[in-house]
């Protein structure tokens, strides 16, 4: 049990380290999943990728968990390089509290709707573009609702498939 656990952790870490930043970068500059697979030199499976998008969208704070809140913060978590004194490379995790005032948030009850009936999600974000699909179908939405900053992406997304209940939550 303890080794499968080390084994998983293990390999989490090596493939943050092989592909983790660009994965990151790509995500940020707004590439869907499948964009980011076939662009890494790293082979790494599509649910890692969305996985780790999803990690970090939720470190970041443009996803969050719980309903903003004008005081709220985050933890922005990220990894910094660091060289000994004889070379050895490692890497150090710093956290540094974030507040979130000034963002626009969407409820996402996505992960719900897949659940519910896939085939009829299917069939309401077919009026989206490929892209905004991707985007959708390739992230691990929970079974609650999330709320996602109201980016570009995001606010097209609400507006095509809400286009009378569009419902902005302020982290001001």
């Amino acid at each position: 049990m303890a080794e499968s656990h080390f084994q998983k952790t293990l390999s989490g870490f090596l493939y943050d380290v092989a592909s983790g930043d660009a994965v990151r970068h790509m995500a940020d500059v707004g590439m869907t999943v499948p964009e980011i697979k076939e662009k890494l030199e790293f082979p790494t499976s599509a649910e890692r990728i969305s996985q780790m998008v999803w990690d970090h969208f939720v470190a970041t704070g443009k996803i969050l968990l719980e309903k903003p809140e004008p005081s709220k913060s985050f933890q922005k978590v990220s990894y910094v390089k660091e060289t000994g004194p004889y070379g050895k490379v490692s890497f150090k995790q710093v956290s540094e509290e974030v507040p979130a005032s000034g963002k626009t948030y969407l409820p996402c009850n996505f992960g719900k709707e897949i659940y519910k009936d896939k085939k009829a999600f299917l069939k309401k974000i077919s009026v989206l573009s490929k892209r905004d699909q991707d985007y959708l179908l390739s992230l691990p939405w929970t079974l609650t609702t999330v709320w996602h900053e109201a980016d570009e992406r995001m606010s097209r997304i609400h507006r095509l498939l809400f286009p009378s209940s569009v419902t902005l939550h302020s982290g001001k």
